[in-house]
C-alpha cells in the first residue's frame, strides 16, 4: 500500500461527497445525509469556511477522510477540535489508516494550540469504541448528545 494523507482541497469535494455518504449508510443514518458539494465546499473553502480536512489514498485512489473544526470547552478554557467523521473505507480497515488519520487529526489541532480532540460514537459502533479506546481516549457517559434544528431552531433565531 502507498498511503498518503494529505489535505482536502476543493477538487476532492465530490470523493468526499461519496465516502459521506458510505459513512451515512454504514450508521444507518443515510435518510438524514442531505449535504451537498455545494455546502460542503462553502463549509470547508467558502469565505466564511472553518471545516478541515484530510483525505487517505492508496495511490491516487481516496479510502478514508476526517473532517474536523476548532471547538472551544469553556469549563477547562480549553482549545479543542471537533472531530464530526472519521472513516475509512472497509477494505483498508485494521490497517492503521484510521489511527494515522486521527493522529494526522492531532498534529493540526496541536500546531492550532488546541489542548484536546472531542468527538461522539454511535453507543452500537462497537467496533469504532473499542479503536478509541486502545488509543486512550476518555469517556464521560454522564453527556447526551441535543440539538436543535428545523422548526425549534427556526423559532430560536427568531425566523418564525
Amino acid at each position: 500500500m502507498d498511503l498518503t494523507i494529505s489535505k482536502i482541497i476543493s477538487g476532492d469535494v465530490d470523493t468526499l461527497l461519496a465516502m459521506l455518504h458510505e459513512l451515512a449508510a454504514f450508521e444507518n443514518l443515510s435518510e438524514y445525509c442531505k449535504v451537498d458539494a455545494a455546502a460542503l465546499t462553502a463549509a470547508m473553502f467558502g469565505k466564511d469556511g472553518f471545516v478541515r480536512g484530510l483525505m487517505a489514498r492508496d495511490s491516487e485512489a481516496a479510502i478514508g477522510y476526517a473532517i474536523y473544526y476548532p471547538s472551544f470547552a469553556s469549563f477547562s478554557g480549553q482549545r479543542s477540535m471537533y472531530l464530526e467523521d472519521l472513516y475509512v473505507k472497509e477494505a483498508y480497515r485494521g490497517k492503521g489508516i484510521g489511527e494515522k488519520l486521527l493522529s494526522a487529526v492531532a498534529v493540526d489541532a496541536a500546531a492550532s494550540n488546541c489542548d484536546r480532540l472531542d468527538f461522539m460514537v454511535l453507543d452500537w459502533n462497537t467496533p469504532a469504541v473499542t479503536f478509541y479506546k486502545k488509543l486512550g481516549v476518555e469517556t464521560n457517559d454522564d453527556e447526551r448528545h441535543y440539538k436543535f434544528q428545523g422548526e425549534a431552531f427556526e423559532r430560536l433565531a427568531g425566523k418564525k
